[in-house]
């Protein structure tokens, strides 16, 4: 039997970036993943020629395997997907 008591939640997120573009990543921390993407040199190269501006969904997830399944799932999303997957997040 695990204890799950000690066990990391993951998130999956999206971040609406300056230029309208979106990025699409995995975390245990949300709140310090943005922070590096906004310009602590630990973020995306991704964010080189962009500003992240605002996470616009986040989905939580049992495991990082599942995560990162969920992740390339909304990578492989058109932008009109993503939108209405934000959109429906926002209802």
């Amino acid at each position: 039997m695990t204890d799950q008591t000690n066990k990391k939640q993951w998130y999956v997120y999206i971040i609406e970036c300056s230029d309208g573009a979106y990025y699409t990543g995995i975390t245990t921390d949300l709140k310090r993943r943005f922070a590096e993407h906004a310009g602590n040199g630990k973020g995306a190269k991704f964010f080189y020629s962009r500003r992240p501006m605002r996470i616009v969904f986040k989905e939580n997830t049992d495991d990082r395997s599942s995560a990162s399944r969920r992740e390339a799932q909304i990578k492989a999303m058109s932008r009109v997907q993503k939108e209405a997957l934000i959109a429906a997040h926002h209802s």
